[in-house]
C-alpha cells in the first residue's frame, strides 16, 4: 500500500504529520496546531484532507483545525470528547480504525494529560504518539502519574523496531542534553546526539525517529533497564518509580 508521510513544522516547535494514500487520495492529518503551514503543505503536494486525528485537547494540538476541517472526518478520544472540538468519530483504545485505506491500532497513553491517544498504522510503519513518547524524552505530566505514563511508554515499546515514532514538538536536543546526564557512557546515545546536532545545523526535523533506537537511547523506555536503573541507583527498584525519578530530573532541567 502507497503511503507517503510527510512532518509540517508548525509554531515554534510543533509538529503536523500528512499521511496520504497516492491510490486512494486519502490524506490523514495528525494534530492541527496551525493551519497556514498545514495548507500550504497540503496544496504543495495537491492533497485533500479526509481525516484528521486529534491526539488530545492541548490547544497546540487543536487551534488550527476550524480553518482545516472542511468535510473531513475529525477523531478523537471518545473519553477525552468533552474537551476536544466536535468528532465525527470518537475512538479508544482496542476499536478497530481504518484510515487512509490502512487498518489503525489506537493505544491510551495518558499521562501528559488523561485520555491522550496514540495511533499505529502498520502499513505505513508509523506511529503517532505527540507528546506521550517522544524523541528522547516524554511529556511531561500535566494531569497523569508516573505510573500511568510508565505503562503508555510500555505499550509503545512493543512496537517493531523500524517503527517510525512522530511526535509533537522539536525538543530533542534538550533532550538529549538530558538524557546524557543520566546514561553518560550509552555509545548509542553519543553516536545519536552527534547526528542530532548534525540534522538540526541543517534545520532539518529529528522527528519521525526509530523506535528501536529510542528503546536504546531513550531515559523514559529504559526505566526497568540494568544499566539505567544503576545509573539512577536505582537497582532492582519499581521501574514505575524509576521512571519517576527520571522525570523529576526531567522537570527541573535546563
Amino acid at each position: 500500500m502507497p503511503l507517503e508521510l510527510l512532518t509540517v513544522p508548525c509554531l515554534e516547535d510543533n509538529y503536523a504529520f500528512l499521511l496520504h494514500n497516492s491510490d486512494s487520495g486519502e490524506t490523514l492529518l495528525v494534530d492541527a496546531p496551525e493551519a497556514a503551514p498545514i495548507q500550504a503543505a497540503l496544496d504543495a503536494q495537491g492533497w485533500v484532507l479526509t481525516d484528521i486525528l486529534l491526539t488530545h485537547h492541548h490547544w497546540d494540538h487543536v487551534d488550527g483545525l476550524p480553518a482545516l476541517r472542511g468535510n473531513a472526518r475529525v477523531i478523537g478520544a471518545a473519553a477525552d470528547a468533552d474537551r476536544l472540538p466536535p468528532l465525527d468519530l470518537a475512538v479508544s483504545e482496542g476499536d478497530d480504525l481504518t484510515i487512509c485505506g490502512a487498518k489503525a491500532q489506537v493505544f491510551d497513553v495518558s499521562g501528559h494529560t488523561i485520555n491522550h491517544i496514540a495511533v499505529y498504522v502498520e502499513a505505513a510503519g508509523v506511529v503517532f504518539t505527540a507528546d506521550s513518547l517522544m524523541a528522547l524524552g516524554c511529556g511531561r505530566l500535566f494531569e497523569g502519574t508516573p505510573a500511568q505514563m510508565w505503562k503508555s511508554m510500555q505499550k509503545l515499546r512493543i512496537l517493531p523496531d523500524e517503527t517510525r515514532v512522530c511526535s509533537g514538538h522539536e525538543y530533542t536536543e534538550t533532550n538529549a542534553r538530558f538524557a546524557l546526564t543520566i546514561e553518560p557512557q550509552n555509545a548509542d546515545l553519543i553516536s545519536r546526539i552527534d547526528e542530532i546536532t548534525k540534522t538540526r545545523a541543517a534545520g532539518l526535523p529529528t522527528v519521525p525517529s526509530e523506535l528501536g533506537l529510542e528503546k536504546r537511547t531513550n531515559p523514559f523506555l529504559r526505566a526497568d533497564v540494568p544499566a539505567l536503573q544503576s545509573a539512577m541507583s536505582m537497582v532492582n527498584q519499581d521501574p514505575a518509580d524509576v521512571f519517576a525519578a527520571v522525570r523529576k530530573k526531567r522537570d527541573t532541567f535546563q
